[in-house]
């Protein structure tokens, strides 16, 4: 009886000893500050309350206007996630993602030799929580780089056509995701759980008080960039573009509060409970 009373406690040790941490992953642009300009603190410090010590967190700021293999962006981000690995101590790793922010992370998951820091990220890394990742690109992308009239009506959302809105051209990350990037229909596993939320509709009604989460004007904006997108879509990303990699976690209305739909905005911030879903899931 003994005997099996310590393979019992074997077994469940090393689990015990993890130290888990979590990192937030922005999209899109040049970040110095994300924590406030881009996620909001009330966002972040409600979802880090799900890890055993909420204190093991790191929020990234990264050039994501870069080509996500470039050091300014999957090099920028193995050196931050390495510096909070090795800082504090992280065994047990956990990626908070949205938009472009998805795919520089699965560059570093499919290419392992790419970096030598690349290893030992993918090795300490247990879940990527994707939300409105542009797995499959964006026809927006393609309309500013083609000088579409409504690039101006674009800007605050793409940061116009830099090479990371050049990348994220729908063609472009077919090629991608053919041939560099693992994680989508016909090609290899990912190695880890990358699972992923879907926004599938924006709302913008003056008189209801939920188009005003995350800001009123961007929903306004996102309810006309949808018009160029396919009825299912989060104003930036068509729902198929946010699916193509890796596994839905949900589509928005299927957990949210009240049953309301997501955003590209309010897909990373605390809007109808999303916060509470994500630390829960932590």
């Amino acid at each position: 009886m003994k005997h099996y009373l310590l393979l019992g406690v074997l077994a469940v040790a090393p689990l015990a000893q993890a130290t888990t941490g979590v990192a937030f992953v922005h999209g899109t642009g040049h970040q110095t500050d994300a924590l406030n300009d881009y996620w909001t603190r009330d966002f972040v410090d409600s979802v880090r309350q799900g890890l055993p010590n909420p204190a093991k967190y790191t929020v990234i700021n990264c050039d994501f206007e870069q080509y996500m293999w470039t050091d300014a962006a999957a090099g920028c981000l193995a050196g931050q996630l390495q510096s909070f690995i090795s800082n504090q101590g992280i065994s047990d790793l956990l990626l908070v993602t949205h938009s472009n922010g998805g795919n520089v992370v699965r560059w570093i998951l499919s290419n392992p030799t790419w970096d030598s820091r690349y290893p030992n990220i993918i090795n300490k890394t247990r879940r990527v929580i994707a939300l409105a990742p542009s797995s499959g690109g964006t026809p927006l992308a393609d309309a500013v780089v083609n000088g579409n009239a409504f690039e101006q009506v674009l800007g605050w959302l793409l940061g116009y056509a830099s090479d990371a809105v050049k990348q994220q051209q729908v063609s472009w990350m077919a090629h991608y995701n053919s041939s560099w990037l693992n994680g989508t229909a016909g090609r290899p596993s990912l190695g880890v759980t990358f699972e992923t939320v879907v926004g599938t509709d924006v709302d913008s009604a003056i008189w209801d008080s939920d188009s005003y989460c995350a800001g009123y004007q961007n929903q306004v904006a996102l309810e006309t960039t949808q018009n160029w997108l396919d009825s299912c879509s989060d104003g930036f990303l068509n729902c198929s573009s946010q699916s193509a990699a890796g596994t839905v976690w949900f589509r928005d209305k299927d957990k949210t509060r009240g049953r309301e739909p997501l955003s590209h905005q309010q897909s990373r911030r605390d809007c109808f409970n999303l916060d509470v879903l994500i630390r829960d899931r932590l």
